[in-house]
């Protein structure tokens, strides 16, 4: 089993090499880590390394700008410090937005606002990616609730006919259950009260995601399954203590693939935040964009912040 798995990871090193996708490069845009997520949190939480370049025009190899949506209580110069150059050194045409803004954001704070509000914000925000670049469809990369968001945009706004590729890193694609807590409240018959405090306060956001809530409800009312077109891919950790079970990301359709870190690299005890930083995690998010093959197998090894 051992001699299997150190020849995976050899074939994994060859083909990273070749497709020039995988493995961090010296290249024009450094990648940043804790540090600069902090940084950029408190005093540029607009800035997205690399990207929102609006004369960025794409290649034939790379015909897709991708447009990148940041979780809750994050913002872009905290949540792509990695991943942002890390597609810029790599060809792409990067954009990002914050969204989900409300008066308790000061700026920094994003994905409070209703879902549904963000979503139509994105879809705002796709059309200018689409003018300016002149690109028919995008590529969606989004974390957490930077997930969900795209994935009503999808299938209530149309935007699957818009999309070549969306990556979910640990997306709260049927809502959470925070380990128990939202079923422990439905059982003590607070959740009314949470969601009535929750829209006084303007964390709609938030709720949103519960798997009880109305908005996962009426999400998912028609179907299980996502719209056909795009290809779609999720990457999960095991280890992720926010939306969970983290069963509950996966989703069903057609081109889907749904990825488990642990499934390729057993050590990395990467949680729900730490995916946004997590070396395998980027080398699975480029092998997507790039139709790779779907026996690729990561490097193990630059691991995000463990058990974050």
């Amino acid at each position: 089993m051992r001699s299997f798995r150190k020849l995976l990871v050899t074939v994994g090193v060859t083909f990273s090499v070749l497709v020039g996708g995988t493995l961090p490069a010296q290249a024009a845009v450094p990648e940043g880590g804790l540090s600069e997520a902090v940084y950029n949190y408190l005093h540029r939480p607009d800035y997205l390394p690399g990207g929102n370049d609006w004369t960025c025009k794409p290649t034939a190899a790379r015909p897709h700008p991708v447009v990148l949506v940041p979780g809750t209580f994050a913002n872009l110069g905290a949540n792509f410090t990695k991943l942002a150059p890390r597609l810029k050194n790599n060809g792409f045409c990067v954009f990002g937005l914050n969204y989900g803004m409300t008066a308790l954001s000061n700026g920094r704070v994003g994905g409070l606002g209703p879902i549904v509000d963000s979503a139509r914000e994105l879809d705002a925000f796709v059309a200018r990616v689409r003018t300016a670049t002149g690109a028919a469809k995008v590529d969606i990369v989004g974390h957490s609730q930077g997930g969900n968001v795209p994935i009503y945009w999808m299938k209530r706004m149309g935007g699957a006919a818009k999309t070549a590729h969306y990556v979910g890193l640990a997306p709260s694609s049927h809502g959470t259950d925070l380990n128990g807590l939202v079923d422990l409240a439905e059982d003590l018959d607070s959740l009314g009260f949470i969601n009535d405090a929750s829209a006084y306060l303007g964390t709609r956001g938030v709720t949103d995601q519960m798997v009880t809530s109305d908005y996962t409800k009426a999400l998912w009312a028609d179907t299980n399954t996502v719209p056909t077109g795009p290809k779609y891919t999720v990457i999960m950790s095991r280890w992720d203590a926010v939306v969970t079970p983290y069963s509950s990301q996966r989703l069903a359709g057609t081109n889907v693939r749904n990825l488990v870190v642990q499934d390729y690299c057993w050590n990395d005890n990467i949680g729900h935040a730490g995916l946004a930083f997590d070396g395998p995690t980027m080398q699975l998010t480029l092998n997507a964009l790039t139709d790779g093959p779907s026996w690729f197998y990561p490097v193990c090894w630059d691991y995000g912040i463990q058990w974050l």
